[in-house]
């Protein structure tokens, strides 16, 4: 999810766009939801809400400091992906998958980009 959406907020900052606010406060608060359904605590959310926003931060870094030439950099794959790991076809598999979404998400609108997003499928 955090990988779609920062392929989504650096495609609309390249078309020169300024991103929904919106949508971020969206996504954050409904895994906040979600990890209360589940039974977690307010220390716990808040410790989770936390970890989760770092990791977002670090795969939006990360991958923005590949915008010139779009690639997923394979180490933050494998960072959070560990079936990645040692497997080539897989790596593969991943980075095309995001390169295609990436250039998916140019061809949209910026105002439906999130509603549109998930009719994407992968083009073989």
């Amino acid at each position: 999810m955090f990988f779609h959406y920062s392929i989504i907020l650096l495609t609309s900052k390249i078309k020169g766009e300024k991103p929904d606010q919106t949508n971020y406060n969206n996504l954050f608060f409904h895994i906040e939801n979600n990890l209360r359904e589940l039974g977690f605590g307010d220390v716990s959310v808040n410790k989770k809400m936390k970890d989760l926003n770092k990791i977002f931060y670090d795969i939006l870094i990360k991958i923005r400091n590949n915008s010139s030439n779009f690639e997923i950099n394979k180490i933050l794959g494998i960072k959070y992906f560990e079936n990645l790991n040692n497997n080539d076809k897989n790596w593969h598999n991943f980075n095309k998958y995001f390169i295609n979404f990436y250039s998916f998400c140019f061809e949209l609108d910026s105002n439906s980009v999130i509603q549109n997003a998930k009719n994407f499928k992968l083009k073989v």
